[in-house]
Protein backbone atom coordinates (compact mmCIF):
# COMPACT_ATOMS: atom_id res chain seq x y z
CA UNK A 1 0.00 0.00 0.00
CA UNK A 2 1.47 3.33 -1.05
CA UNK A 3 0.47 5.92 1.54
CA UNK A 4 2.52 8.68 -0.11
CA UNK A 5 -0.53 9.56 -2.20
CA UNK A 6 -2.34 10.47 1.00
CA UNK A 7 0.12 13.23 1.94
CA UNK A 8 -1.17 16.78 1.61
CA UNK A 9 0.41 20.17 2.11
CA UNK A 10 -1.92 22.16 4.37
CA UNK A 11 -1.93 25.96 4.34
CA UNK A 12 -4.02 28.77 5.78
CA UNK A 13 -5.81 31.58 4.00
CA UNK A 14 -7.83 33.89 6.25
CA UNK A 15 -9.35 31.58 8.87
CA UNK A 16 -9.64 28.49 6.69
CA UNK A 17 -7.29 25.61 5.99
CA UNK A 18 -6.74 24.29 2.48
CA UNK A 19 -4.74 21.41 1.07
CA UNK A 20 -3.02 20.32 -2.10
CA UNK A 21 -1.69 16.82 -2.73
CA UNK A 22 1.97 16.78 -1.71
CA UNK A 23 2.76 15.19 -5.08
CA UNK A 24 1.74 18.46 -6.82
CA UNK A 25 3.78 20.72 -4.54
CA UNK A 26 7.37 21.37 -5.59
CA UNK A 27 8.37 23.50 -2.60
CA UNK A 28 7.33 26.23 -0.16
CA UNK A 29 9.19 29.52 0.06
CA UNK A 30 9.04 32.64 2.21
CA UNK A 31 7.36 35.54 0.42
CA UNK A 32 9.60 38.57 0.09
CA UNK A 33 7.65 40.37 -2.62
CA UNK A 34 6.91 39.95 -6.30
CA UNK A 35 7.47 41.98 -9.46
CA UNK A 36 4.08 43.27 -10.65
CA UNK A 37 3.21 42.59 -14.27
CA UNK A 38 1.08 45.26 -15.99
CA UNK A 39 -2.24 44.09 -17.41
CA UNK A 40 -2.54 40.92 -15.35
CA UNK A 41 -5.60 39.98 -13.31
CA UNK A 42 -5.87 41.67 -9.89
CA UNK A 43 -5.17 38.37 -8.14
CA UNK A 44 -1.78 37.97 -9.84
CA UNK A 45 0.74 39.10 -7.23
CA UNK A 46 3.48 39.14 -9.85
CA UNK A 47 6.60 37.20 -10.74
CA UNK A 48 9.22 35.84 -8.37
CA UNK A 49 12.48 34.07 -8.99
CA UNK A 50 12.60 30.80 -7.08
CA UNK A 51 15.51 28.41 -7.34
CA UNK A 52 16.62 29.81 -10.66
CA UNK A 53 13.24 29.90 -12.39
CA UNK A 54 10.71 32.66 -12.84
CA UNK A 55 7.34 31.70 -11.36
CA UNK A 56 4.03 33.60 -11.49
CA UNK A 57 2.46 34.02 -8.06
CA UNK A 58 -1.30 34.21 -7.44
CA UNK A 59 -2.57 35.88 -4.28
CA UNK A 60 -5.06 33.29 -3.01
CA UNK A 61 -6.89 35.86 -0.84
CA UNK A 62 -7.51 38.05 -3.90
CA UNK A 63 -8.39 35.00 -6.04
CA UNK A 64 -11.03 33.98 -3.48
CA UNK A 65 -12.41 37.54 -3.22
CA UNK A 66 -11.22 37.94 0.38
CA UNK A 67 -9.91 41.19 1.85
CA UNK A 68 -6.15 41.64 1.61
CA UNK A 69 -4.22 40.41 4.59
CA UNK A 70 -1.03 41.74 6.13
CA UNK A 71 2.10 40.06 4.83
CA UNK A 72 3.93 38.50 7.74
CA UNK A 73 6.96 36.34 8.34
CA UNK A 74 4.53 33.40 8.02
CA UNK A 75 3.43 34.36 4.48
CA UNK A 76 4.45 31.60 2.09
CA UNK A 77 4.50 30.85 -1.59
CA UNK A 78 3.40 27.27 -2.20
CA UNK A 79 4.90 26.36 -5.57
CA UNK A 80 2.91 23.67 -7.31
CA UNK A 81 2.74 22.18 -10.77
CA UNK A 82 -0.24 21.29 -12.95
CA UNK A 83 0.75 19.59 -16.20
CA UNK A 84 3.47 21.87 -17.58
CA UNK A 85 2.50 24.96 -15.56
CA UNK A 86 4.35 25.89 -12.42
CA UNK A 87 2.57 28.51 -10.31
CA UNK A 88 3.12 29.86 -6.81
CA UNK A 89 0.17 30.41 -4.48
CA UNK A 90 0.63 33.20 -1.96
CA UNK A 91 -0.93 32.02 1.32
CA UNK A 92 -1.00 33.32 4.90
CA UNK A 93 0.99 30.41 6.27
CA UNK A 94 2.09 26.92 5.23
CA UNK A 95 4.27 24.64 7.24
CA UNK A 96 2.51 21.31 7.48
CA UNK A 97 2.35 18.08 5.56
CA UNK A 98 -0.55 15.94 6.78
CA UNK A 99 -1.65 12.44 5.89
CA UNK A 100 -5.32 12.50 4.89
CA UNK A 101 -6.72 9.27 3.46
CA UNK A 102 -8.60 9.67 0.19
CA UNK A 103 -11.84 8.29 1.70
CA UNK A 104 -11.89 11.14 4.25
CA UNK A 105 -12.53 13.64 1.46
CA UNK A 106 -16.19 14.25 0.69
CA UNK A 107 -17.82 16.42 -1.95
CA UNK A 108 -18.33 19.95 -0.63
CA UNK A 109 -21.91 20.98 0.24
CA UNK A 110 -23.73 22.40 -2.78
CA UNK A 111 -23.89 25.92 -1.33
CA UNK A 112 -20.08 25.82 -1.01
CA UNK A 113 -19.48 24.66 -4.57
CA UNK A 114 -21.87 27.30 -5.94
CA UNK A 115 -20.10 30.17 -4.22
CA UNK A 116 -16.48 29.10 -4.62
CA UNK A 117 -16.42 28.92 -8.43
CA UNK A 118 -15.35 25.29 -8.19
CA UNK A 119 -12.11 26.13 -6.36
CA UNK A 120 -12.93 23.60 -3.61
CA UNK A 121 -12.78 20.02 -4.87
CA UNK A 122 -13.51 18.24 -1.59
CA UNK A 123 -13.66 18.68 2.19
CA UNK A 124 -12.12 16.44 4.85
CA UNK A 125 -12.43 16.41 8.60
CA UNK A 126 -9.18 15.43 10.25
CA UNK A 127 -9.43 15.49 14.02
CA UNK A 128 -11.07 18.80 14.96
CA UNK A 129 -9.95 20.44 11.72
CA UNK A 130 -11.82 20.94 8.49
CA UNK A 131 -9.50 20.97 5.48
CA UNK A 132 -10.62 21.93 1.97
CA UNK A 133 -8.91 20.33 -1.01
CA UNK A 134 -8.20 22.93 -3.68
CA UNK A 135 -8.80 22.33 -7.36
CA UNK A 136 -5.39 23.73 -8.30
CA UNK A 137 -6.17 23.76 -12.03
CA UNK A 138 -9.26 25.93 -11.46
CA UNK A 139 -7.47 28.27 -9.05
CA UNK A 140 -4.71 28.95 -11.59
CA UNK A 141 -7.21 29.24 -14.44
CA UNK A 142 -6.09 26.05 -16.19
CA UNK A 143 -9.58 24.64 -16.75
CA UNK A 144 -12.43 26.17 -18.67
CA UNK A 145 -11.27 25.73 -22.25
CA UNK A 146 -11.86 21.99 -22.09
CA UNK A 147 -13.45 21.53 -18.65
Amino acid sequence: MNAAGDLHVVFKVADAEYALPASAVLHMESFTGATKVPGTAPYVAGLVQIRGRVVPVLDVRARFGLPAGARTLDSRVVVAQEHERTVGLLVDSAREVVRIEADKFKAPPEVVSQHTQGFIKAVAQTGQRLVMLLDFAKVIGETGANG
